[in-house]
């Protein structure tokens, strides 16, 4: 197989979705038998400064134009085009989802990144992206040719069959999510004061993502008189994350756009019932007989979704029977490497 490169900006043990498929699918490419070779990149992207975005385009330029790389779309999507278009190396952009699409973002950023975004993928050979949804906004909006897009979708761990599930008293509403205001944590935090007649208990486990985002919601929490009930995380490890989910009876997220959204599948495999939002590609990622889906920033929708879940034990039970049966057919990761690994070779022949 044909040695190739993955450049990845910040830390990719960083326990966010983007960063979990970046790690799993390097590893599973290694596992594969291909040399792969990580370059970090600088981690202030999507916007370094000056002399960090001279350094990671030369650190990318430097690379021989027969190892194809593939570049994170967190930094791709804002790299200079003029420093892109000077890579010899066959690029293989990994768009994860498109960066002008990030909640928050000013109108001129937003605009700003899309012209980017655009512009460099032009020069990027093949691109990756993690569902059908991602690869028709690029052909759609950013004119990428659909020949060129690799939809390889993020594989699932298989939950451990010891312990068992086991639903906890009362219900537990689990959230998972980075804690950024893309999550709509808000939301699902209104939601909860909403439902207060109800006996639950909840927590939102998510790194911190946004300077001052997680103290917003801590104060958010406190003012609606929910700090006795719910629980604000932020990051937990592994094991104790896959025990939350064993404890869990409902999966919630109020997010405002997914690219894919793993923490749905994570919620299937452990055959959780899931309420979230109609956007992005969370309508393609969570089934329909799985889950409830509402429009978004919508928190009295998402309320009456919840109280449905959580007062209704049949329809609950069917929800959690069906996400269980999708979850056990959800692809691994080493299909996703496949698919990705053949975008590189794809890369790989063009340029030769």
């Amino acid at each position: 197989m044909i040695p190739a490169a993955l450049a990845v900006p910040g830390d990719i043990t960083t326990v966010t979705g983007g960063y979990i498929y970046d790690r799993r699918l390097l590893e599973e490419l290694r596992h594969a038998g291909r040399t792969m070779r990580l370059i970090p990149l600088s981690d202030s992207f999507p916007f370094p400064t000056a002399a960090e975005m001279a350094a990671d385009l030369a650190l990318l330029q430097a690379i021989p134009p027969d190892c194809p790389v593939m570049i994170d779309g967190l930094a791709f999507g804002a790299m200079d085009p003029a420093g892109v278009a000077a890579i010899v190396a066959p690029i293989v952009a990994l768009v994860h989802h498109p960066l002008a699409l990030e909640t928050g973002l000013a109108p001129a950023e937003a605009a700003r990144l899309f012209e980017t975004e655009r512009a460099n993928l032009r020069h990027a050979a093949e691109v990756v992206v993690p569902s059908p949804h991602t690869a028709a906004l690029l052909a759609e909006r950013y004119g990428v040719p659909v020949q060129r897009l690799h939809v390889a979708r993020p594989g699932t761990q298989p939950p451990p069959a010891n312990p068992p599930r086991q639903p906890v008293t009362p219900p537990l509403i689990l959230s998972v999510g980075i804690l950024h205001p893309r999550k709509g944590h808000d939301v699902l935090i209104a939601a909860l004061a909403r439902i207060d007649d109800l006996d639950w208990q909840a927590q939102i486990v998510g790194t911190p993502w946004q300077a001052g985002h997680s103290d917003s919601l801590r104060q958010q929490i406190s003012a609606l008189g929910l700090a006795s009930r719910l629980r604000l995380a932020e990051a937990v490890p592994a094991e104790a994350l896959a025990g939350l989910y064993a404890q869990a009876s409902v999966f919630a997220l109020a997010t405002r756009h997914e690219g894919y959204g793993i923490v749905f599948n994570e919620a299937l495999a452990h055959g959780l019932p899931i309420v979230s939002c109609r956007t992005g590609a969370v309508p393609d990622t969570v089934p329909g007989d799985a889950g409830i889906l509402v429009p978004c920033d919508d928190a009295a929708a998402f309320a009456e979704a919840l109280r449905a879940l959580l007062t209704d034990q049949g329809l609950r039970t069917a929800l959690s029977d069906a996400a269980r049966r999708h979850g056990a057919t959800l692809t691994d990761w080493a299909e996703t490497a496949r698919i990705a690994g053949r975008a590189l070779d794809a890369a790989a022949r063009g340029a030769a």
